[in-house]
Formats: C-alpha cells, sequence, structure tokens
C-alpha cells in the first residue's frame, strides 16, 4: 500500500473540516476575507503608496481594503491612479463573492436551524402530561376525549411523538377535534422506537403513556418495538396503555413492555361488542356513553358510610350515580349478589356525569310499590342470525357469539370472500351453513330469506381500502333497509365501519347498532390513560360470563304509562337481581347522539315508560 502523499493528507484535512458543518464553513470564509484583505492592502502599498489622499499608514490601508471587501459599492466614490483603482476594483470584486457566500451560509444555517425548530427538537419540560407515542386515526379520539376529561384543570398537557411534521400534526388535530379548551397540545417529530427521540418527550414526569397501532402492514411490531423501547430506557417510567390489532402478538407484546403496560386487544374488543350490539339492540351506544366522556363515567369510588351495607341497599345510595358494581382485592364483579356485604377493602363502581354529583342521598328513597310489577325475565330460546361479509376477526366474532346464544340457534354466513367460513370447528350451540353471496346485490340478498333471522351483522370487507370497505357497507345497508321497507320485515342489523365520518351517512340506513372499531378502541384507550383501574371494569363488561348490559322491555319492571321516578325502575330490577342503569325511549331509537338511551338518571327524575320503550339493566342472562 503506496504512503499517502502530503496533497493527500491537506485535501483530506480540508474536507474533514468542510464536513463539520455552517460553523466552519464560516471560519474557512473568515480565512479567506483576511487573505483577501491582506493582500489588497499589500499591493495597494506596493502600486500605489501615496493614495489614496490622507493616507496614515499600513492600518489605514488594511481598513480601506476591507471597506471595499464588504461594501463593493465604496468603489464607485474612488478617486486616483489607474494602479490603486484597479487594487480596489479586484479586492472588491473578491468581496462581492466572499459577502455573497458569507449571506449564503448564514441563510442556509438559519433555515436548517429553524427547520430543526420547526420540527420540534426540543426537550419537553413539563409535568403530569399525557405522552402520545405514534400516529393513527385514534389520535383524534383520544385527545379529543382527554381535552373533555381535563376541561376543569389548568395546565393540563398532551404531548405527541410520531414520524410526522410537527406542524402538520398539530394543524391535523386542531381541524379535527377543534377548541382544546385549557388543554395544551405539544407536538415533537421523532421516531418512537429511538430512546434518544423518546428522551425528549420527558417521560419521567408523565402521567401516562398511550402507544398506539399504527396504520399499514404488520402494526403490532411497530407496537412492540416501541415497547422495548420503553423498557430499554433506566428509570420508572408511568403506565403504559398499548393498542393491539391482533389477539395473536398479545403475549409477544406483554413480554416487551412488562408489568406497567396493559395491552387492548382492538380485534378482541371490537368482536365482543359487534357480537353484544347484534344481541342488544343499542347496546354499542350505551357502551359508547360509558367509554366517553360526555355523559355517563365510571368512577371507583371507597365510601366509608357503605361499609356493611349490602350491594342491593347500595342502588339506591347515590341521588345522582348508579352502583353497577364492585372493585374486591379478588376482581371486578359488576351487578353481584344482592345479599353481598360490601367490605372495607371494596371498592364500589359507579357511573355518574362528574365525580362532583357523586353524593350520598339524604333520606331514603321514594317508591311507588303499585307501579313494580312482578315478572320472570324470559327464558333463552334458539336464534337465527344472518352474517354478511368476512374478514379477519370474523371467526372471532362467530365464536364470541356461540358462547351467548342457546344451543340449537343457526348461523348463515353469506359472503363471496374465499376465506368464508373457515376455522369454525368446534362450536358447541351454533349450527353454521355458508352461501356464496354479493352482498351489494339486492336480488341476491332477497335470497337469503332475510325475514327469516332475527339478527343481522354486516361486517366489512378486509378484501378492500377500509374507505372503499365503507362504502360496500353503506351499500348493503340501504338494500337491507329497502328491503325492511317493502316487505315489512324487521330484524335487528349491526354494522361495522372503519370512518367515524360515514357514521352520520349510515345513521340515514337506520341500522340498530353501527360499531366504529377505531373509534372505540380510541375512547378505552382515552380512559385507561385516565385510570388503568377501569380495565378490569370494561373488560368485564364486554365479556360473556357474568352480568352483561341488556335492554329489556319496560313492561317487565313497572305500569306503561305510569309516571314514576327512577328510584322505582332500580327497585324492581333490584328485587330480580338486577341492576338498572338507565332506559331508552323507542320513538327517538333513530335521534342521533344517543338514539333515546338515557343512562344514569337522577333518581328522583319522574318518567313515562311506555310500551316499546326499554330499561337498560346489568343482568345475568
Amino acid at each position: 500500500m503506496s504512503k499517502a502523499t502530503f496533497r493527500e493528507r491537506a485535501r483530506y484535512w480540508f474536507d474533514n473540516t468542510m464536513s463539520r458543518g455552517t460553523a466552519s464553513l464560516i471560519g474557512w470564509l473568515a480565512v479567506v476575507s483576511v487573505g483577501l484583505i491582506v493582500v489588497v492592502a499589500g499591493l495597494t502599498l506596493w502600486l500605489a503608496p501615496n493614495e489614496p489622499d490622507g493616507v496614515n499608514g499600513p492600518g489605514h490601508v488594511l481598513w480601506i481594503a476591507l471597506m471595499h471587501a464588504l461594501n463593493p459599492g465604496k468603489l464607485a466614490s474612488d478617486k486616483g491612479s489607474t494602479a490603486y483603482m484597479a487594487v480596489m476594483f479586484a479586492g472588491s470584486i473578491g468581496g462581492l463573492f466572499v459577502v455573497s457566500m458569507l449571506v449564503g451560509l448564514l441563510s442556509n444555517g438559519l433555515k436548517q436551524k429553524v427547520d430543526r425548530l420547526r420540527r420540534g427538537r426540543s426537550r419537553i419540560v413539563e409535568s403530569g402530561h399525557t405522552v402520545v407515542l405514534g400516529w393513527s386515526d385514534q389520535v383524534f379520539t383520544i385527545v379529543a376525549e382527554l381535552v373533555k376529561a381535563h376541561a376543569s384543570q389548568k395546565g393540563s398537557v398532551i404531548a405527541v411523538l410520531a414520524e410526522r411534521d410537527k406542524l402538520a400534526m398539530e394543524d391535523d388535530i386542531r381541524e379535527a377535534v377543534g377548541d382544546l379548551g385549557r388543554t395544551r397540545l405539544v407536538c415533537r417529530t421523532g421516531r418512537p422506537t429511538e430512546p434518544r427521540d423518546l428522551a425528549l418527550m420527558n417521560l419521567a414526569t408523565a402521567r401516562s403513556i398511550v402507544v398506539l397501532s399504527p396504520e399499514g402492514e404488520d402494526p403490532d411490531a411497530h407496537v412492540i418495538k416501541i415497547l422495548l423501547a420503553l423498557a430499554k430506557r433506566r428509570g420508572v417510567h408511568p403506565p403504559v396503555v398499548a393498542g393491539l390489532t391482533s389477539s395473536r402478538n398479545i403475549a409477544a407484546a406483554r413480554l416487551a413492555g412488562g408489568e406497567d403496560v396493559h395491552l387492548v386487544d382492538s380485534d378482541d374488543t371490537a368482536s365482543r361488542l359487534i357480537v353484544q350490539s347484534s344481541r342488544q339492540s343499542g347496546m354499542s351506544v350505551v357502551c359508547m356513553d360509558l367509554l366517553n366522556f360526555d355523559d355517563g363515567e365510571i368512577y371507583l369510588r371507597t365510601p366509608k358510610k357503605l361499609v356493611g351495607m349490602t350491594y342491593g341497599e347500595a342502588l339506591h345510595a347515590y341521588q345522582t350515580a348508579s352502583v353497577i358494581g364492585l372493585r374486591r382485592p379478588t376482581g371486578v364483579v359488576l351487578n353481584p349478589p344482592m345479599d353481598t356485604v360490601i367490605n372495607a377493602d371494596d371498592q364500589v363502581v359507579v357511573i355518574a356525569h362528574d365525580d362532583s354529583h357523586i353524593r350520598l342521598a339524604a333520606g331514603k328513597p321514594s317508591l311507588d310499590e303499585s307501579a313494580i310489577v312482578e315478572a320472570q325475565a324470559p327464558p333463552t330460546e334458539p336464534e337465527r342470525t344472518l352474517l354478511l361479509n368476512w374478514n379477519g376477526r370474523a371467526e372471532q366474532i362467530v365464536r364470541y357469539l356461540d358462547g351467548y346464544v342457546a344451543p340449537g340457534s343457526v348461523l348463515e354466513i353469506a359472503a363471496d370472500h374465499p376465506k368464508a367460513g373457515t376455522g369454525l370447528a368446534g362450536l358447541r350451540n351454533l349450527t353454521v351453513n355458508v352461501k356464496d353471496c354479493d352482498t351489494t346485490d339486492r336480488y341476491a340478498l332477497e335470497s337469503l330469506g332475510v325475514g327469516l333471522f332475527q339478527h343481522v351483522i354486516v361486517l366489512s370487507d378486509d378484501r378492500f381500502a377500509p374507505h372503499h370497505a365503507d362504502t360496500r357497507t353503506l351499500m348493503t345497508l340501504l338494500q337491507l333497509r329497502d328491503m325492511q321497507s317493502t316487505l315489512g320485515e324487521h330484524y335487528s342489523i349491526v354494522s361495522e365501519m372503519h370512518d367515524e365520518n360515514n357514521r352520520a351517512l349510515a345513521e340515514v340506513t337506520e341500522a340498530d347498532d353501527i360499531v366504529i372499531s377505531d373509534t372505540v378502541i380510541g375512547l378505552l384507550l382515552a380512559q385507561l390513560a385516565e385510570n388503568r383501574h377501569l380495565a378490569d371494569v370494561f373488560g368485564y363488561l364486554f365479556d360473556s360470563r357474568g352480568s352483561e348490559i341488556y335492554p329489556r322491555p319496560a313492561a317487565s319492571y313497572v305500569k306503561t304509562g305510569t309516571r314514576v321516578h327512577f328510584a322505582t325502575v332500580v327497585e324492581s330490577a333490584r328485587r330480580r337481581g338486577e341492576t338498572a342503569i338507565g332506559y331508552r325511549n323507542a320513538l327517538a331509537r333513530n335521534d342521533p347522539p344517543h338514539y333515546g338511551i338515557v343512562l344514569n338518571p337522577d333518581k328522583s327524575e319522574p318518567i313515562v315508560l311506555n310500551k316499546g320503550d326499554s330499561v337498560i339493566v346489568l343482568a345475568e342472562r
């Protein structure tokens, strides 16, 4: 190997200095400027020693050369010999190049600095803030709900870290959410999988961390990588809530995140809600009301005055809040047996419009014994359900449905999906039939005999992009709605959609329930970011075991057409071993946003329940 020459070494050294950034380039420019000034001053002293008039030595000449280099316009006012004018002209031309390069370097350096500030690369100096890592459509739901939750708090902060432009993120969120109230939004551009970028979020002082599952291929791998990056950081970080799209990745994510991470299985949660909504009309609206921060919210309380009372007695303990269960050291149980005694280490699970409304009632409730109806819950009978379309969570939906229905029930699957009806071995209560069908075709739907079914589930076809899939779902819903009107048929319809913006269009079809899976998961993540202990409560609600939410005929609880207080409805349900949490007005079942559902009414509120209205209860099947 030949030895490097002096020229090669010099060039290598020069290249290294040039690569150090704007400061190094300005340094070289300064050296060139000094050289230019010295050369011009030297030539002036040599060729025109007595010019210009009044020169006082070499220092004065250097100053004149400097002024010509920085301001070439001074040449216009110069007078002297040809030699002097030629030297000053050359100095001015050289200065013109130097100044141009200096302006360009400074402009470029400032642009890079502004771009860096624009991207948000400074470390957050907040405390008690909520951190959102990653970007998906769920971020809009989460931010909107956290803004509502923090509406009465001063100085609340939501910090978002994602691989998007800082200003673009802020503009998108403000456009989607609107007024942020007292909550400040702070966005940072970076990769949530990089520990260096995570350091920008000041995680040690954060209140909670939400990890979003991004859009695109294999999103769960991205979530698991973020959890690994969080686990790698030294020191203590706040509780983490992460959303996953597939149940198959739960074990790997739990291993990556450790004990401080609560995982939300998007497929599992959406599947359970779709199944429950298909069997109980209005279930999705009830769950959405419980998950958002608008009206009825779920709280955990430890009131000393309830210790020693039974659960049945505690149902009347609050005037403007509804007791729905207990959080015990052994776990959450909703609608426990009415004779369950509340212990000192129990927490009471309540629904309230705000935590300030959770106050014990003064005195005994006003009950109308003459209005209470003694009736038994109807026995479960075999059901017929029609499932239209197929996607990746359809198998899970069918298996959950099998756990709810009575033996001898029938499920008809109609889809042109190549995987429709696969992987359904081992069902206990359902008999499954599969038919090839284009669910957007009116004649194909009529050939199914839809009127023979009690429930219809319309899934989103995963072979199409989300927007196109929602369009096909809308077409199917419109066909079903027209068939109901034309043929006089009645069956409950629950549909699955991707985009919340399509809900308003779907409401025209008057479907009983519309499940927007991304919105549901976003609401759940926001709830758990505020109070991760609610995970057990929502897990219980979405499980087929234990008590569930049912809308049941009001005539089974109180005399219809009679003016009663809601406390009377609560008492009637209590005597049946059920917990009443609200009611549904049948006349408003198609009126958004609550579709006739009223949760947690004041127990002294007089109401009149008519034929067709429902009482919403927590009950065993």
